[in-house]
């Protein structure tokens, strides 16, 4: 039986950016997707300023930037005339430490083609079309059974399949959650004529369906977003997504010159009662699916993968199989408090903006996290850790502390020498850190500070593998 450290199932984001950074760390991984090719669609096209963190580190950004543009203004339409515009964000001034200060909106599919292009530079592939039929767990592995009667073993499995995950239902894990809106969705990928792509276009009813046409940044198409009246059904159908044109528009059928994709769903938010069964875990949409508003679902699910990565690899290579445990403790009270931000948004109870940029997510309250200062500063254990100004020398010339972070390494700000192997020192922290010592996680989010380098830095050390 072929054997690997670890098995992916599910080549969405979430799948993608966790092989990466398996990749970069040298774990022998597969990605295993049940589809034949990835994922055509547009639907999460927002990426927050923290995943765009996160694809810095990733080593995807520029291709993110270069593919990807600003939120538009929406233009509110009524019986084929403008009737007004007004913002998608509540603005706000992003501070020092905020390199990237806004969403991006980009197509799902092209950000997923951009993480595949990153996986296979670093050695990685995909293999299509490889549908997991069973999970046999034990103390030492996992064996998976595929459709194809082929098997693997793996150490460790990652289900990132999605909301319907087949993953999810062989560990017989529930999914705990609401409707958030009764009313039937539709969202779809055309080109039309007889629109600018300035603007997000809104065509709301009467009868409080609406329908909008985005451009989408980077391409020639638009998304179609509608919500349908309640007790309807949704045609997805390229005559049906036709049809939607022109019941809310001013335009004619002819005036849509294609359809390229579509699908219909009923908006959810929905959690499972566990991230993790043993040897096998849980992210991204087959952990929690979130209503569309907000662009909050791809992002959480990045970020699963983002605190997952170097957890695995850290065990993988020594470090107490108890790190593993942070993971749901980290990542499920997480998602639990962005399905609820996201049902907020979706009715209009949370504006877009500060709140939904994802920069403020953070584990102070998790057993990772350490604290031993008397009077913390303003970033303290268990925070992101924040960009700033650093003095250049010959290694980082740039002088920006996120390009020291950048890499699978832990950093320590305030010391002269580093304490261990795969630590990476600077001599003192930002003046908007406040005072002390920080130990910055591969993850980016502060794992232990105190007032000076001590044994209990020593002992944080030892507990989470870097000896």
């Amino acid at each position: 039986m072929e054997t690997t450290d670890v098995l992916i199932v599910g080549a969405g984001p979430t799948g993608l950016a966790l092989g990466i950074d398996l990749a970069r760390r040298g774990v022998a991984a597969q990605l295993v997707e049940r589809a034949d090719a990835l994922f055509p669609g547009s639907r999460g096209k927002g990426i927050q300023p923290r995943t765009q963190e996160v694809f810095d580190d990733l080593g995807v950004i520029d291709a993110v930037l270069a593919s990807s543009g600003p939120y538009p203004d929406r233009m509110v339409w009524r019986g084929g005339e403008r009737v007004g515009e007004e913002s998608m964000f509540e603005r706000f001034e992003p501070d020092a430490g905020t390199p990237y200060p806004a969403p991006r909106m980009i197509p799902q599919w092209r950000t997923q083609e951009i993480l595949y292009a990153r996986l296979t530079e670093l050695g990685g592939k995909v293999a299509f079309g490889r549908e997991v039929t069973g999970l046999t767990q034990d103390a030492g592995g996992v064996d998976v059974a595929f459709a194809d009667g082929t098997a693997v073993r793996a150490r460790y499995v990652v289900g990132a399949d999605g909301g319907r995950s087949g993953t999810r239902r062989t560990l017989g894990v529930g999914m705990t959650g609401d409707t958030v809106d009764p009313a039937p969705f539709v969202v779809a990928d055309l080109r039309l004529r007889g629109l600018d792509r300035v603007y997000w276009h809104a065509f709301p009813a009467a009868d409080g369906s609406v329908l909008g046409l985005c451009p989408l940044a980077g391409t020639e198409e638009f998304q179609l977003a509608a919500r349908l009246p309640e007790g309807s059904e949704p045609e997805v159908s390229p005559d049906g997504v036709r049809e939607l044109v022109t019941r809310y528009t001013h335009l004619a059928a002819e005036d849509v010159t294609e359809v390229r994709w579509a699908s219909g769903f009923r908006p959810r938010a929905a959690l499972a009662d566990r991230f993790r069964v043993g040897r096998v875990f849980l992210a991204g949409d087959a952990a929690h699916v979130h209503s569309p508003a907000g662009g909050q679902g791809l992002n959480t699910s990045v970020q699963d993968a983002y605190n997952l990565g170097w957890k695995l690899a850290a065990v993988l290579n020594g470090a107490p199989e108890t790190l593993l445990e942070t993971y749901e403790e980290e990542r499920r009270a997480n998602a639990a408090a962005v399905l609820e931000l996201s049902t907020g948004v979706h009715r209009g109870e949370v504006q877009r903006g500060r709140a939904t940029v994802q920069l403020g997510v953070g584990y102070r309250d998790s057993s990772l996290s350490t604290e031993t200062r008397t009077d913390p500063g303003p970033v303290r254990a268990g925070d992101r850790a924040p960009d700033a100004e650093v003095p250049g020398d010959a290694e980082v010339p740039v002088g920006r502390l996120f390009d020291v972070f950048r890499g699978p390494h832990w950093t320590l700000l305030g010391a002269t020498a580093p304490p261990r192997a795969g630590v990476r020192t600077l001599p003192s922290a930002p003046e908007s850190y406040g005072p002390g010592v920080f130990l910055i996680r591969p993850d980016g989010y502060v794992g232990w500070a105190g007032e000076t380098a001590t044994e209990d830095l020593a002992a944080y050390l030892d507990g989470v593998g870097v000896r």
